[in-house]
């Protein structure tokens, strides 16, 4: 009997360090540690907020770069964030890979099938992924810099400014957000046509 009454309290002790102390710990770690102070960061454009940093996006017009593509229900809907669990052997997400490289293709005519980046036409396992790598921005240039009538150099040069590197020089990949990039390309022409 002794044995049970020192399992429940032990049980007892558990339950409450778990499910409250840990987590106060966790939440004060992010509030002191956390970008924002743990919140979402939220970004504006003209004094509106157009999104947060870490959900992606659609972005459709060539004026504007694009992120990878979404299985998240209808363009990047968070309630219904989920990868499609099929595998690159499934012949229909082959066939929405194929789609997905002829449209990317029809948009960028300057470059070739082996070109594309593969992130660009396969979705995030989220759905709901912000970032792109730089290449997949720089491949863009040329047809954002065409439709807003800009040079192409002074393109590259935000995709250039907006490139987050690994934390610590080592953590990580180089990434680019894409609702960020947009907001400073909105930011430098604002018309969509300079």
């Amino acid at each position: 009997m002794r044995n049970l009454v020192k399992s429940l309290r032990l049980t007892l002790v558990f339950c409450v360090f778990f499910s409250i102390c840990y987590i106060l710990v966790l939440w004060i770690f992010g509030l002191i540690v956390g970008p924002g102070g743990g919140n979402a960061e939220t970004l504006v454009l003209n004094g509106r907020v157009v999104g947060a940093a870490n959900v992606g996006q659609q972005f459709t017009k060539d004026i504007y770069f694009w992120g990878r593509p979404s299985h998240a229900g209808d363009g990047y809907d968070a309630s219904s964030s989920s990868g499609s669990n099929k595998g690159p052997t499934n012949e229909e997400y082959l066939a929405d890979v194929n789609i997905r490289i002829d449209s990317f293709l029809k948009k960028h005519p300057y470059l070739e099938r082996k070109d594309v980046p593969s992130e660009m036409v396969t979705a995030s396992a989220s759905g709901l992924d912000p970032h792109i790598t730089p290449e997949s921005a720089y491949v863009q240039v040329k047809r954002v810099a065409k439709a807003r009538g800009m040079e192409e150099g002074a393109v590259r040069s935000l995709v250039d400014q907006v490139v987050e590197k690994p934390l610590l020089g080592m953590f990580g990949t180089e990434k680019v957000n894409v609702l960020k990039l947009n907001i400073a390309l909105e930011k430098a022409d604002p018309s969509g046509k300079h």
